[in-house]
């Protein structure tokens, strides 16, 4: 049995036989020999593919890569809440000034909902709101459960938003984001 506690199909005799034969063959590859260029010369000859070259000699030979915007980042990291404040907005002792549930919201009007609450909220200097987004159906991870911490990284949001991180069990455990908000500028 495995750790896991269910039990492994061992390898059948055949397979045994099999495996035995296949490893007798091997031979462990020098990590910092060089390939002579008769072998090389010859294996080219008898059309046997050329082993690529190691790695550290691709990197120092092969030119940088230019940088390549990604097209998910991960959401940004947040410490917006230190441990001792989680708890205590968890357990009721730390008020959240307003709330936001985006249950039946395509992402298009979750986006837009989600933007419109974080100005009210930062125009009415409520300093922590928590935003609902749903856990998911069937174990999957819900698409605005996602797609909040994204867009909460993106500039029109990140002017409103200090940070995030998962809300308390109370408040909707990793169904909700509690989010501190930035205070509002005096121009």
């Amino acid at each position: 049995m495995s750790r896991d506690g269910k039990r492994r199909r061992g390898l059948s005799y055949e397979d045994r036989v099999l495996w035995t034969h296949v490893t007798k063959a091997i031979k462990p590859l020098g990590l910092n020999a060089a390939e002579p260029e008769e072998d090389a010369e010859a294996a080219a000859d008898a059309g046997i593919p050329r082993k690529p070259e190691p790695l550290a000699k691709r990197a120092k030979a092969a030119p940088a890569a230019p940088a390549i915007a990604r097209i998910n980042p991960p959401p940004p990291q947040s410490t917006s809440l230190s441990r001792r404040a989680k708890r205590s907005v968890a357990r009721g002792k730390e008020a959240i000034d307003a709330r936001l549930d985006l249950h039946g919201f395509t992402q298009s009007e979750a986006h837009s909902a989600l933007l419109r609450f974080l100005r009210s909220a930062q125009d009415r200097d409520a300093r922590l709101v928590l935003v609902i987004t749903g856990k998911g159906r069937g174990g999957e991870i819900g698409v605005l459960r996602r797609q909040v911490p994204l867009w909460l990284g993106l500039p029109e949001f990140r002017e409103r938003v200090i940070g995030f991180e998962d809300a308390g069990i109370r408040h909707g455990g990793e169904g909700a984001l509690y989010v501190r908000v930035r205070r509002r500028r005096n121009d």
